[in-house]
C-alpha cells in the first residue's frame, strides 16, 4: 500500500487523518462505533488530542531511473511518482510531465522502481 498524507494511532491501530482545527478527523472503510458514514465505504470520526497516540505525515518514496522520487499513487502495476531532486533538466530527460511550476510527475512502471519505502515525517 503506497500512503501519502496523515495517519493517526488510536486504539493499537492506524487510519488515515486529516487536521480539523485543533482536532483529527479518522477514516476507515467499513461501519464503526462512533464512526459516521460520510459516503458508501467511507466512515469517518473526530478525535481530540487526548484521544490518539500519535499524528504523523506518511510519504512514500522510491528512486526510478537512478532518481529520487515520492510516490503518489498506485494503479495495476504502475506507480504515480513525482521527482524530488530538483533538476528541470533530469526531469525533462526522464520525459516527466511539468505538473505544476518545477513539480514533474509521471507514471513508473513498478517493476523499474526500487528503493520503496515509507518515511514517517
Amino acid at each position: 500500500m503506497m500512503r501519502d498524507g496523515y495517519v493517526v494511532a488510536w486504539q493499537g491501530s492506524e487510519y488515515d487523518a486529516a487536521p480539523d482545527g485543533d482536532n483529527v478527523r479518522i477514516y476507515r472503510t467499513d461501519p464503526a462505533d462512533g464512526f459516521d458514514e460520510v459516503r458508501p465505504g467511507r466512515y469517518s470520526r473526530v478525535l481530540t488530542p487526548e484521544e490518539y497516540d500519535e499524528l504523523v505525515y506518511v510519504r512514500t518514496t522510491c528512486t526510478w531511473r537512478g532518481a529520487p522520487f515520492i510516490v503518489l499513487a498506485e494503479a495495476n502495476a504502475w506507480l504515480r511518482v513525482e521527482y524530488t531532486g530538483g533538476r528541470a533538466p533530469i526531469a525533462r530527460q526522464l520525459g516527466l510531465e511539468e505538473f505544476d511550476f518545477g513539480v514533474y510527475q509521471g507514471w513508473a512502471p513498478l517493476h523499474e522502481v526500487s528503493d520503496l519505502h515509507e518515511q514517517r515525517i
